[in-house]
């Protein structure tokens, strides 16, 4: 049953001032499953939050043969020592980009063949960089899909290992995945990025951050050159740290309403790469302060347009844009390509969304103008991309008449987003 009206209308809030507690990052809770999983004996894992993403790694990590208890905030996982069950089932993720990139490469370690497949817009999303890099490394695995998307089958019996060159000028998430599986290749597993690309790089920065968590040894061996040994994973007791990725919302709600947000338990300097929006709003006149154990922004009365480079924090780009709504001159974010095959094309629906709202806007290449006009009502499409429906949620705090339609798409990652934000 839908929890909330479809269209769900936003009410214009006055005097923002919240403090925000947001719920554990979907990124590190999906890393350190897979890791936990391929460890020896038991870790234990705690401040998830059971979003569909951790939910689609969990049920996919299950498919494989690893016991996962736990229903609330704190789960247990029973390592399998970097070795998987044979599945006599596919794996289907969903539309959890996470667990279909990570996956991919770690079922390789499977004892047999494993088949993995997903929702129809995870079947137009592209996997053939990893799976090329995978083959590469001398794992068996194959693309069962059109134009290099999903399904996919990989053979099982291990990854040998040696060095692959590998395409991550699309995803990030390719890079993740192959150094996930990598300490329980049979060898050591050298990664070089094809012409020293790689999007979104702070997220590769959080992988190598809990494989060391759970005992593995990656490092960089130069600015393009990653190596990982066969040291296999320790388990381990991990705590997921607030979601940055979250608390994005926040910040740009106080840069909206020119009102103040403190975000609790997140550290000024967590490796979270979206916290690079923090960047982009002191540029358009907002006061930040991060501290070890909390960041505040708090909003100017006017905003200011920039321009700046947003490859390292795409998710966080969507809430800017809507920031760059409320700006007293345009705004042009560039480096976003990769916007394009995320759960919907994002700079696509960014355009027309903010079109909606009486901006003018405009996506070409990898880059994103907007110019900001007189606001007005609008019902937002969010092409079941729980980023959007959060973002554009958002304009609706201080104009009048924005309604979101599917409001239930962003249990994907904060299932209570609507229920915090009546709160504001």
């Amino acid at each position: 049953m839908q929890r909330w009206p479809d269209p769900y209308p936003i009410q214009p809030v006055e005097g923002f001032d919240v403090r925000l507690r947001p719920p554990g990052s979907r990124s590190l809770t999906n890393r350190a499953l897979l890791a936990a999983a391929l460890a020896p004996g038991e870790s234990r894992i705690a401040g998830i939050t059971a979003s569909d993403d951790a939910l689609a790694m969990r049920r996919g990590l299950a498919t494989l043969g690893v016991r996962i208890h736990g229903e609330g905030n704190d789960w247990t996982v029973a390592g399998t020592g970097g070795r998987f069950g044979a599945p006599s089932e596919a794996i289907d993720v969903n539309a959890s980009g996470t667990t279909a990139r990570f996956l991919t490469a770690a079922a390789c370690l499977a004892r047999g063949p494993v088949v993995l497949d997903g929702a129809p817009r995870m079947r137009e999303r592209p996997i053939d960089d990893l799976v090329d890099a995978l083959t590469s490394l001398g794992a068996s695995a194959r693309i069962l899909g059109k134009n290099g998307c999903p399904p996919v089958e990989l053979g099982g019996g291990g990854i040998p290992g040696g060095h692959a060159t590998i395409d991550a000028g699309r995803s990030s998430q390719f890079v993740s995945g192959l150094l996930l599986a990598a300490p329980c290749a049979e060898q050591e597993v050298v990664l070089s990025l094809r012409d020293g690309a790689l999007v979104s790089r702070p997220f590769v920065d959080l992988t190598l951050e809990v494989m060391r968590a759970f005992g593995a040894r990656p490092e960089w061996r130069d600015a393009a050159t990653l190596a990982v040994p066969p040291s296999g994973y320790q388990p381990a007791d991990y705590v997921v740290e607030p979601d940055a990725q979250a608390a994005v919302y926040g910040f740009a709600a106080a840069a909206i309403t020119g009102g103040r947000v403190l975000i609790e338990n997140l550290s000024g300097d967590s490796s979270q790469g979206d916290l690079g929006i923090l960047d982009g709003l002191e540029q358009m006149g907002c006061q930040v302060s991060r501290r070890s154990d909390a960041i505040e922004v708090r909003g100017p009365k006017k905003l200011r347009g920039i321009r700046i480079d947003g490859n390292a924090w795409p998710d966080a780009v969507l809430a800017l844009a809507v920031v760059a709504l409320f700006a007293d001159s345009p705004t042009e974010v560039t480096g976003l390509a990769h916007l394009r095959i995320k759960e919907t094309d994002r700079l696509a629906a960014l355009e027309t969304e903010l079109r909606k709202l009486g901006a003018t806007a405009h996506a070409d290449g990898d880059r994103l103008r907007i110019e900001p006009g007189t606001l007005r009502p609008a019902e937002i499409e969010t092409y079941d991309d729980h980023r959007m429906a959060m973002s554009f949620a958002l304009a609706g705090l201080r104009t009048p008449g924005v309604t979101i339609r599917d409001p239930g798409c962003v249990s994907k990652t904060w299932p209570d987003f609507f229920d915090v934000l009546a709160t504001w």
